[in-house]
């Protein structure tokens, strides 16, 4: 009997034959796969590392390891200016071909960008076709001119001097963390903006009580990473591992549609109630509330509330991981923090009250260190991902682009960053130091060549997909920057060192330490 059971169990000649039928045609198909792709492709002959022509892993292994920017720019500095970093991915180093990727000819999103979709639905961010995004572009545009922006300037100022006040009253006696802190703060300053509510986040932390609303929007870049590395299918399983901040993390965008929803209903019941008077001051979602894709078409609201968390996320992260490294750097160096407060204290002559943004604007010094911040510590250094469309010109071929001399074929994928862009040694001296005066002009740096500098700058992207919210931004890191260095003195914590602060990239930027933590000890004024 055990006899008759093994001799079942040992496979007929006929199903070993067809497994090593099948397994030859999966390696002669892998085989073939790969022989293409290194020889035989469009992209063959386009300089890189040849086992990234074979597979998109290799350079996905560094976004795993969180170090995507400084690998490609490794690559750029052994390949040069183009390099193939996958099967069908090229990534450039080239201001011509920048602008005629982002602005002339307007080219579509890749499909990574739908691993930041919010609420299950479509964004700006996440709206792949030019056309498409133009739409809704128009939506919010208006909100984010110079002149709206400047309309909300006492709420900025308000939330920042509330926070300055709490750190005075610890009086420099502990450091505390500032990836949290300034989160806090950028809450409260794009919920004012956004949706012209108050919220009382930089309370909240004053108290020692996380905001959930900061927890959700430091979750979502990392959440929007893992769904660009998990496949769809197994996303709804990943995220149902029973670890209560893991399903915190999985759940951020819904944590934020909450919110998000609220304010929606919220504000459309006080506009049908009549209760919302006629203000030159809009906040965004009020604008939302009145834009209408077509005559007879309204915004509907699902896409409303997605479009308002797209902006509460990506204005809220960013600027906060801006301020932190700005600040840290100014712990590194004290001639720079020198600078700034001998033309602040003139500046400001009250402590308490900032000038208003068109006299910050006019600030030499500040704006150079906030321009070189940007440079080197942009939030959001990563590639920006591009596909070749079938309708643009070409150079012997009619579907092939025309690539810095290397002809691309329909659905390539082609991208830059500024991570690289704002590190080019031909047209930044001493690309890896931070030098404000870079900005300046002077005997030895002429006008022409800070023109040349800053048509190389994409620290909010480039062309028509520009971040929406910049002028928001920038703003904001000019308010904070003579706010905080007007009212302290600044130290880092033995635990806040260049390794705690090396730069990791999941798209936006963070310290390698998770954290810091910096001492804010007030000023004798």
């Amino acid at each position: 009997m055990v006899f008759v059971s093994t001799l079942s169990a040992i496979p007929s000649p006929s199903s070993m034959l067809l497994a090593l039928v099948s397994l030859v045609t999966v390696l002669t198909y892998i085989f073939a796969k790969c022989v293409y792709n290194l020889f035989l492709s469009h992209l063959s002959a386009i300089p890189g590392p040849w086992y990234y022509a074979i597979s998109d892993v290799f350079l996905l292994s560094h976004v795993v390891r969180l170090r995507q920017c400084q690998r490609v720019q490794e690559l750029f500095e052994a390949y040069g200016p183009v390099v193939r970093v996958g099967p069908n991915k090229i990534v450039f180093r080239d201001l011509s071909t920048m602008r005629n990727v982002y602005t002339i000819h307007k080219f579509d999103k890749s499909d990574y960008y739908k691993s930041l979709l919010t609420n299950d639905n479509d964004h700006a961010m996440s709206t792949l076709d030019h056309a498409t995004h133009t739409i809704r572009r128009k939506s919010y545009a208006p909100h984010y001119s110079h002149s709206s922006v400047a309309q909300f300037q006492p709420e900025m100022s308000e939330h920042t001097f509330e926070l300055i006040n709490t750190l005075e009253n610890i009086g420099g006696k502990s450091p505390v963390e500032c990836l949290a802190l300034f989160r806090h703060l950028m809450v409260d300053v794009v919920t004012a903006s956004c949706f012209g509510h108050r919220l009382g986040a930089v309370g909240r932390w004053a108290m020692g009580v996380e905001d959930p609303l900061s927890t959700a929007i430091n979750d979502f870049p990392k959440r929007g990473i893992l769904r660009s590395v998990v496949p769809a299918f197994a996303w709804k399983l990943v995220c149902k591992i029973p670890n209560v901040r893991w399903r915190q993390l999985c759940d951020s965008d819904k944590i934020l549609a909450e919110f998000v929803s609220a304010r929606v209903y919220e504000m459309r019941a006080q506009v049908n109630a009549g209760r919302i008077g006629e203000s030159e001051k809009h906040s965004m979602l009020q604008r939302l509330l009145e834009y209408r894709y077509s005559s007879e078409v309204p915004m509907p609201d699902h896409d409303i509330i997605s479009e308002c968390i797209g902006h509460f996320m990506a204005g809220t992260d960013t600027t906060s991981t801006s301020i932190t490294y700005f600040l840290w750097e100014l712990t590194r160096r004290p001639d720079i923090l020198k600078k700034l407060q001998l033309e602040l204290d003139e500046a400001m002559p009250d402590s308490k009250v900032l000038p208003d943004i068109t006299s910050l604007n006019e600030l030499p010094y500040l704006n150079a260190f906030v321009k070189e911040g940007l440079r080197v510590y942009t939030a959001v250094p990563s590639l920006l991902e591009r596909v070749v469309p079938s309708s643009t010109k070409t150079v012997g071929s009619d579907e092939l682009y025309d690539m810095m001399g290397y002809g691309l074929p329909p659905g390539t994928i082609v991208s830059t960053q500024a991570w690289s862009m704002h590190r080019d040694p031909s047209v930044f001296a001493y690309p890896d130091a931070f030098i404000p005066e870079r900005w300046l002009e002077s005997n030895t740096n002429s006008q022409e060549d800070i023109l040349r500098m800053s048509s190389h700058m994409m620290p909010f992207g480039s062309g028509t997909r520009i971040c929406g919210g910049h002028t928001l931004a920038l703003m904001m890191l000019k308010m904070a920057t003579a706010a905080f260095v007007r009212n302290f003195e600044f130290r880092a914590p033995q635990e806040t060192t260049p390794q705690s602060m090396e730069i990791k990239d999941s798209f936006v930027i963070f310290p390698a330490g998770f954290e810091c933590k910096l001492t804010f000890v007030p000023r004798q004024h």
